[in-house]
């Protein structure tokens, strides 16, 4: 395939911890080592990215500064606390507050841009793609394909507790009618979209460089009681571990349970009761996470209340090599989880055409789209 000039807007990049800085990272990278003219637009942190741009050989843009700042809801005393999460969620419903900034930090950016094969935006935030929808022009197009990689739904979303307001339907059929190409990571994400759309939308999942994962898969570590770990965010009635968390600190028997998360008032209510059998930290970086987990008699995922979304986690889990117990939030399996804690991990999730996953076939599918859409 020829040699493409690629553009790629994404609010999330490295060293960001999250399922969608890993995706415009990786793609960032295997873009640029198979050869392409690769340019990322994000918010540029000169001392993390300019080495980053010459390890790789990548142009890095700066979107601008971000004048609206996340409100801490943690600050404070107890009435402090209460408003300041009511002020969040009441900003974040009614204008999608603080990220409804980088819609016009896009734009502009974008005002500046043309002469590309392949424009790639990779949501969430949304308003990305919004920005986009804005500065694109059928007269004047930035490239000759615009794919819209959208990680989760936003109008259709399934895994808040509050529903979008209605206006914001207008943002969303705005870059749903302009972009070429939109993309989700499973076929069952198609339906969080609005049907007049989804002839547009194809299937890209998450892509990993396996070769850098340096994990003996074969090797296991001895632990004197069963130690298993999840990694990740927790939502009340989508990934809830509550049942899962309920039913093992009411066992009569010894284990470790290591939670990497930041959704700790999930998990607090159960560690008294745990008695030192639950463990919560923070999140490490990536690489580090997966050789810890690497280490661990098994791992859980709690799976999402919606098929819309599939947690990309479960890919690291595979590139850690242990057998993965998948935990449904709204009824949990005991036989299953007790089998797990004997270790019989005959009902462990099974990985089907895990080859789809690789970055280098993944870049490969929007490359193949790109040439398609031109």
């Amino acid at each position: 395939m020829n040699k493409k000039k690629i553009l790629i807007v994404s609010r999330s990049f490295y060293p960001m911890n999250t399922p969608r800085a890993f995706r415009t990272t990786e793609l960032v990278k295997e873009f640029a080592r198979q050869g392409h003219e690769v340019t990322l637009l994000t918010v540029k942190d000169d001392e993390l990215h300019v080495p980053f741009e010459k390890e790789h050989g990548v142009t890095i843009k700066d979107l601008g500064d971000l004048k609206l700042k996340p409100i801490d809801s943690q600050k404070g005393g107890k009435v402090g606390r209460l408003v300041r999460k009511v002020l969040r969620r009441g900003l974040l419903q009614a204008f999608e507050y603080p990220d409804i900034q980088l819609a016009y930090l896009v734009k502009k950016a974008l005002e500046e841009e043309r002469g590309y094969d392949l424009l790639l935006t990779i949501a969430t935030p949304h308003p990305i793609h919004w920005g986009t929808a804005w500065a694109w022009s059928e007269k004047d197009p930035i490239a000759k394909t615009w794919v819209a990689d959208c990680g989760d739904p936003y109008m259709g979303s399934r895994l808040d507790t509050f529903n979008k307001w209605f206006y914001f339907k207008y943002f969303e059929k705005s870059f749903c009618r302009k972009a070429d190409v939109i993309t989700v990571p499973i076929e069952d994400a198609k339906s969080g979209y609005y049907p007049e759309f989804r002839d547009k939308i194809e299937v890209v999942p998450q892509g990993f460089n396996f070769d850098e994962v340096d994990i003996n898969r074969q090797s296991s570590v001895d632990h004197t009681v069963p130690t298993f770990a999840y990694a990740g965010g927790l939502i009340p009635g989508g990934r809830d571990p509550r049942l899962f968390l309920e039913y093992i600190t009411g066992l009569d028997r010894n284990y470790k349970f290591i939670l990497y998360t930041r959704s700790r008032n999930l998990v607090e209510p159960f560690l008294e009761k745990g008695a030192g059998r639950i463990e919560i930290r923070d999140y490490i970086p990536r690489p580090e996470l997966l050789r810890t987990l690497s280490k661990m008699d098994f791992l859980v995922n709690f799976e999402n209340a919606t098929s819309l979304q599939m947690p990309s986690k479960l890919i690291d889990y595979y590139l850690a090599g242990r057998p993965v117990l998948s935990v449904d939030g709204q009824k949990i399996n005991k036989k299953s989880i007790d089998e797990f804690l004997e270790g019989d991990y005959s009902s462990a999730y099974s990985y089907n055409g895990v080859d789809r996953y690789r970055i280098e076939n993944v870049c490969g599918q929007f490359l193949e789209l790109q040439e398609r859409e031109a």
